[in-house]
């Protein structure tokens, strides 16, 4: 079974890391991008939240307050998930590899 998963994201204008990360110029810290894609990916398999294991991460391009982004999903082996997030114009901002274990 090769299961995918297509989800919209935004990262919210109000988001608290914006104000000091970086003045002037704020963009989304890869932290809280993860965490944005990680409980986006959990709401649509309908797990509760529990241990993340990030694999690998890489953080291509700058989200600023806003972005509309694409979550696409594609699950690996057991409970491991290849998640590529891109903006509106198809440009990768980050890809990852991360497994979800669920709350006991």
């Amino acid at each position: 079974m090769n299961e995918r998963l297509q989800l919209a994201l935004t990262a919210p204008v109000d988001h608290p890391a914006f104000p000091g990360h970086f003045p002037g110029q704020p963009i989304l810290p890869g932290a809280a991008l993860l965490d944005l894609a990680i409980v986006a990916l959990q709401r649509a398999l309908g797990v509760e939240a529990g241990t993340v294991r990030i694999a690998s991460a890489k953080f291509l391009k700058p989200v600023g307050p806003g972005s509309a982004l694409a979550l696409s999903a594609e699950a690996a082996k057991a409970g491991s998930w290849r998640c590529t997030l891109s903006d509106t114009a198809g440009a990768t901002v980050a890809q990852c590899e991360l497994s979800l274990e669920t709350a006991e």
